[in-house]
């Protein structure tokens, strides 16, 4: 199915279907919700510019509630998300940024992948990685008070701390590579220029009887692995 048709059906059912109670707070915030995204879905279809007609749909206070929407429709429409945070629909790359970013605002990760989803259906997403990159760092202030800035492909800031955590994940090929939340269960990896600054960037501290290397920022310590692996061998 095509990514238009696959739109158009989902407005046509958001139309006929109630998605949630009417009777809760979420009920009834996700039922306007329904309303907004399904004419989303129209303008996307009626407008020649997809870039303006994105602009509609994303929630100026930050992605949708998607956490509050289950569902009973799965239908998979072909997308994916390659290893350097590029959308595809059907192997073709989604180049417009805005309409990536109104992708991206309906992304959630379940136990069982990621998914794209509205308050009336929900479709697979291929992620090969993590579904965003980290392009660029900064810096901030010094000692205690010290925060790293990071910031998507998307153009989201993030700065590393409580909310916006780091881990860190050992490849056979790629060594150590650095991950930071965006929200709830997605992430952003690091790119591997970054992974180098980010690591010039690390202490060793003792941390409950173990000498660990990692990464202060935020307030927050976070080990990338114990100080001894990373000595160089005699």
């Amino acid at each position: 199915m095509s990514l238009k048709a696959s739109l158009e059906a989902g407005a046509r059912l958001s139309m006929r279907r109630a998605p949630h109670s009417p009777e809760s707070f979420p009920g009834r915030f996700a039922g306007r919700a329904a309303k907004k995204l399904a004419a989303g879905y129209v303008a996307i279809m009626a407008d020649a510019d997809l870039e303006q007609a994105a602009r509609k749909w994303i929630p100026g206070e930050g992605p949708a509630p998607v956490r509050l929407w289950n569902p009973s429709v799965r239908r998979d429409i072909g997308l994916r998300i390659d290893s350097e945070g590029r959308w595809l629909h059907e192997g073709r790359e989604i180049a417009r940024p805005k309409t990536v970013k109104l992708f991206a605002a309906l992304l959630r990760k379940d136990p069982d992948g990621h998914f794209l989803v509205t308050p009336v259906e929900m479709s697979p997403v291929e992620v090969a990685d993590a579904p965003f990159v980290v392009r660029d760092m900064r810096v901030e202030g010094e000692g205690a008070g010290r925060r790293i800035v990071m910031r998507t492909n998307l153009d989201e800031e993030l700065a590393v701390g409580p909310g916006h955590e780091l881990r860190f994940e050992t490849g056979a090929a790629e060594g150590v590579k650095p991950y930071v939340r965006v929200r709830d269960e997605l992430w952003a990896r690091v790119s591997r220029a970054l992974a180098v600054a980010l690591a010039e960037a690390g202490e060793v501290r003792e941390v409950e009887g173990r000498t660990l290397f990692g990464v202060a920022s935020g307030g927050a310590f976070f080990p990338m692995a114990d100080a001894g692996a990373l000595e160089p061998s005699p």
